[in-house]
């Protein structure tokens, strides 16, 4: 059965109401929590963004039972690998190993904070090296690296929980499901895309768990669903080699000012018609996802949604 995840997302509500959130989803029979990691929104009108890591601690404090993880942390720029393996686990501590690290690339709305955004191949390469020191210090090694972009002296966690927190890491192509499959226990990916997951199969990923994410607009207005979607979530279709280089929201609203409310409709199920949302759903099941988690756009509704996720919704994804 795959596991259903709900969406802690900082870009649309503040640090107190994402905790209040997750209480609520852990309640409703979500079986995951995860937050994604950014300095700013996407666009102006999200609202918000928050320092994930401090909501995370105070998720995994308050809740008991769901699965918890980051969706996904940037281990190249803005945090240093050593610290994130730090952070990672006392989350894994906090939450008695409920947490798991997921990890990515990158965007430079939120990296270029503390300075210019390196150049892709450049990024790839850091990567590399950042799951190169993450990895041994999750499973409590003495580290000591010196890399083309990373030197680590000497390092060690203190803090960890029972078992390692264990990694994932976001996939778009053949190099990066690559990676996922040499230094990591899972992959994460944000389309439906059975290619990629046949090339983390050939990579070594078999058995693996395979986390994905699809967003939605639940409303018992349809029209409704389709304005806030267009507001908030229109740079979603622009795809990651676009996502990953535009340094901040303006820039996103500038790249996105001719996309249409029907654009963004197609790639977003909005409205009250649960066979709609399941069918979003179920294209990450047949894909081959072992966890999906569902964004609900628009921060307000989010007590809403859960309420009917946990009547309608839920009752119909436990079915697939």
């Amino acid at each position: 059965m795959v596991k259903v995840g709900y969406t802690l997302m900082c870009e649309q509500a503040g640090p107190k109401q994402l905790v209040d959130h997750a209480v609520r989803a852990e309640a409703a029979g979500f079986d995951q929590l995860v937050m994604s990691d950014h300095y700013y929104p996407w666009l102006d009108s999200q609202g918000h963004s928050p320092y994930a890591w401090s909501v995370l601690g105070a998720v995994a404090h308050a809740t008991s039972r769901a699965e918890l993880m980051s969706f996904v942390t940037c281990p190249i720029r803005r945090y240093h690998p050593a610290v994130v393996a730090q952070k990672a686990s006392t989350v894994g501590v906090l939450s008695d190993g409920r947490f798991t690290l997921g990890l990515g690339a990158g965007e430079n709305l939120n990296e270029h904070v503390v300075g210019g955004w390196p150049h892709v191949q450049q990024r790839h390469e850091m990567f590399e090296e950042a799951l190169q020191i993450i990895r041994p210090l999750l499973n409590g090694e003495t580290l000591t690296f010196s890399g083309n972009h990373y030197d680590v002296p000497d390092a060690y966690v203190w803090d960890r929980p029972d078992t390692p927190v264990p990694m994932a890491v976001a996939a778009s192509g053949r190099q990066s499901a690559t990676l996922a499959a040499e230094y990591a226990d899972g992959i994460v990916a944000t389309e439906p895309d059975p290619h990629i997951m046949r090339m983390y199969d050939d990579a070594g990923g078999i058995g693996r768990p395979r986390y994905g994410q699809v967003a939605i607009c639940y409303g018992p207005d349809e029209a409704e669903c389709r304005k806030i979607v267009h507001d908030q979530f229109r740079w979603f279709g622009m795809g990651w080699k676009v996502n990953a280089d535009l340094p901040g929201p303006e820039s996103f609203a500038a790249a996105t000012q001719f996309v249409r409310e029907e654009d963004v409709a197609e790639g977003v199920s909005c409205g009250p018609d649960v066979d709609r949302h399941v069918e979003a759903f179920k294209q990450f099941v047949d894909a081959g996802f072992t966890h999906v988690a569902l964004v609900q756009v628009g921060g307000d509704s989010q007590p809403m949604f859960l309420d009917w996720a946990q009547e309608q919704l839920l009752p119909r994804l436990r079915e697939l």
